[in-house]
């Protein structure tokens, strides 16, 4: 199989090839690595392989699993893969060996996937693109100076780099959402509780953040989550099962849908008029389609929630070193961790228990106040971010920003980086990039940026959809109608065998349709 026709197919048609016999798992795997070793120089997508394990599972692999041989990549964060390290991109934890595999990491494996390596992550997930000093930027194929988002920013860039046609990713303020916009992908965040997040952790983030995948087509997703969904062994919530299986879903167009749109922004200041320009041409798709679309938005204090988030973050970083600390018998050494993060962690000392339970207050008032939104509309559209793909280095800390987390980071003191206001500064610009994907984070509610439409310049700009908590079908549905009557599988960033983009351009095929594989 060549690497063309490889990614003609979704994840499920290569399955549907391997059960029929005509490809096998090793060749899939194959044309993976190579095309791995061809690009990742470039964007540094991969950061660990595992390309000996893969061979060897695959040889007896069960060829009727739901994706049969297929190549994947894991996100190298809350996915314990036993046997190989977790390094979460810090250094502090490169070369900490996972003992056993998590709960959603056996419910993938059971799906048959081919598991090639980890990719490249901001420490600890902490920020919205993926430059984390350990392993170097990661770098976006339509682009090389753009960043692919984060934190899952590894993971989409490699799919979208045609590595492999799905891979693992986590959202927690939108990092699922976040790269597949940036990455013209489809990504899926899933309702709070809907896949599981222990053994050993019921929650991450009080409940904000969820795994899941990134894919080039919507069945992908819905194939993966069929097999990933349901509680762990002692879920934190318990959401009512899928009426039918989500699959099922997305071949069936939605009934006339009332969904409300908005262009402004909830956390950040300004909007790019190409994000802008996203959201008047999937409103005008919409009404097309037969949907009641109408401009509304739930109200939220912006300034308010961001302090609160951070809060939040801050304590439950705060609590992940103490237990690191105690996993490694050790206290963390300030070169093992980035300022930001060493910052943060000195923050969520001088916290008070006040402090902390105001900021989960104010963040349980929002998410209460926009689900109850929901009551009139079944669907809120939003662009996925405020920008198209920013540059390398574009977003906050800036280098002099990075600089001044070093001396407060060397002064020690939580009590004076608390003074110093870290927290306030940081919120005032924090959600500029992002100004919705976090709020539903909070509220719980299932959401997905959808590839609807490029830029002049040939960036992906992602068009953002929530639905109600436990409503996934509903978002499913949509997803479906919308990649029949807008299909964007063939539209790929054209990268030659260096791993460049071709002709020193960034440009997307033209080719109309959504891969022979998708529809078969």
């Amino acid at each position: 199989m060549t690497h063309d026709e490889y990614t003609r197919h979704d994840a499920t048609a290569l399955s549907a090839l391997v059960r029929t016999g005509e490809v096998t798992p090793l060749e899939l795997i194959e044309v993976a690595v190579q095309r791995l070793e061809a690009v990742n120089p470039a964007i540094n997508a991969v950061v660990y392989r595992m390309d000996d394990e893969a061979r060897a599972r695959a040889e007896a692999v069960d060829r009727e699993a739901l994706f049969a041989g297929v190549p994947f990549l894991a996100k190298d964060l809350q996915s314990d893969y036993a046997g190989h390290p977790t390094s979460r991109g810090s250094r502090l934890l490169v070369n900490r060996v996972a003992e056993a595999d998590t709960e959603l990491v056996r419910r993938v494996r059971a799906t048959g996937v081919s598991v090639l390596g980890k990719t490249n992550t901001p420490e600890f997930g902490m920020l919205p693109y993926t430059e984390p000093e350990l392993w170097g930027p990661c770098r976006n194929p339509w682009s090389l100076d753009r960043t692919p988002g984060g934190s899952s920013g590894g993971s989409a860039a490699a799919v979208a780099a045609g590595i492999v046609p799905i891979a693992g990713g986590g959202d927690g303020a939108g990092s699922i959402r976040m790269p597949a916009s940036c990455c013209g992908l489809f990504g899926f965040k899933p309702t709070r509780g809907r896949t599981p997040s222990g053994p050993g952790r019921g929650e991450s983030w009080r409940g904000a953040a969820i795994e899941h995948v990134l894919t080039r087509s919507v069945r992908d997703s819905a194939v993966m989550l069929d097999a990933t969904h349901g509680p762990g062994a002692d879920p934190p919530y318990r959401i009512e099962p899928p009426a039918q299986p989500f699959s099922r879903e997305v071949a069936t167009d939605p009934e006339r849908l009332r969904i409300a749109w908005t262009t402004e922004p909830m956390l950040g200041s300004t909007v790019h008029p190409d994000c802008v320009e996203a959201i008047a041409d999937a409103v005008k798709l919409l009404a097309d389609l037969g949907h009641d679309v109408v401009e509304a938005a739930p109200m939220v204090d912006g300034p308010a929630f961001a302090r609160a988030f951070l809060r939040m973050m801050a304590g439950e970083l705060g609590a992940e070193i103490e237990d690191l600390t105690a996993a490694l018998g050790r206290k963390p050494r300030r070169s093992e961790l980035e300022p930001l993060t060493w910052c943060f962690g000195l923050v969520s000392r001088a916290l008070s228990s006040a402090d902390f339970a105001h900021a989960l207050r104010t963040l349980e008032r929002t998410g209460n106040a926009v689900a109850a939104f929901f009551t009139d509309w079944d669907v809120l559209v939003t662009p996925t971010l405020a920008t198209p793909p920013p540059a390398i280095g574009g977003l906050p800390p800036r280098p002099i920003e990075h600089l001044q987390l070093r001396v407060l980071g060397a002064i020690g003191s939580g009590r004076v980086v608390k003074m110093a206001g870290l927290i306030d500064r940081t919120a005032a610009d924090a959600f500029d990039f992002t100004p919705w994907t976090p709020v539903f984070n909070i509220s719980g509610q299932p959401a997905m940026s959808v590839p609807l439409h490029w830029n002049a310049h040939g960036l992906p700009v992602g068009v953002h959809f929530v639905a109600r908590v436990g409503d996934e079908a509903t978002l499913l549905r949509l997803a479906g109608q919308l990649e029949r009557t807008r299909p964007w599988f063939d539209r790929v960033p054209e990268m030659d065998a260096s791993g460049l983009p071709a002709n020193g351009l960034t440009r997307a095929s033209t080719t109309a349709g959504t891969g022979g594989g998708v529809n078969e």
